[in-house]
């Protein structure tokens, strides 16, 4: 039923994937839920109006958590562990905006049996969001 993901010798520099997802207020709601963050500037309009943002924020958490997708759905696929993932914000994620997370292949750890990829995330507009980092081990 399931197929395992590529192996670490199936895996090539160079190889990429990607997830799309656009962002609601449900989503962001559900994840101040599941994370326990609650912070104004992600669930009340009015105090978000006083922000630089001047309107409610997704979590940076939120988007980056779409990088799950990439990594056990896609590339490496079923069966992939991390190790380590990186992140760094660079701009807002706004209610509505839609988020692509790419990850690419750009080195293999022989002796870990092991694939590094960048990952950038960006939105509706090809703005960058936030870029990083990410290590794991594909299936064996």
């Amino acid at each position: 039923m399931y197929q395992k993901g590529k192996s670490f010798l199936e895996i090539q520099i160079g190889d990429s994937a990607s997830f799309t997802k656009t962002i609601t207020e449900t989503d962001v709601y559900l994840f101040a839920g599941i994370s326990g963050d609650f912070n104004p500037l992600h669930v009340d309009e009015e105090y978000a109006k006083t922000t630089s943002f001047g309107t409610r924020i997704a979590h940076g958490g939120l988007a980056a958590s779409l990088l799950a997708p990439v990594l056990g759905m896609k590339l490496p696929g079923l069966g992939t562990v991390a190790l380590e993932t990186t992140t760094k914000f660079r701009k807002p994620v706004y209610f509505g905006d839609t988020i692509t997370c790419l990850v690419e292949v750009v080195e293999k750890v022989e002796r870990l049996k092991a694939v590094k990829m960048k990952i950038v995330w960006t939105n509706q507009k090809s703005e960058v969001v936030s870029k990083g980092e990410t290590l794991v081990i594909p299936p064996g």
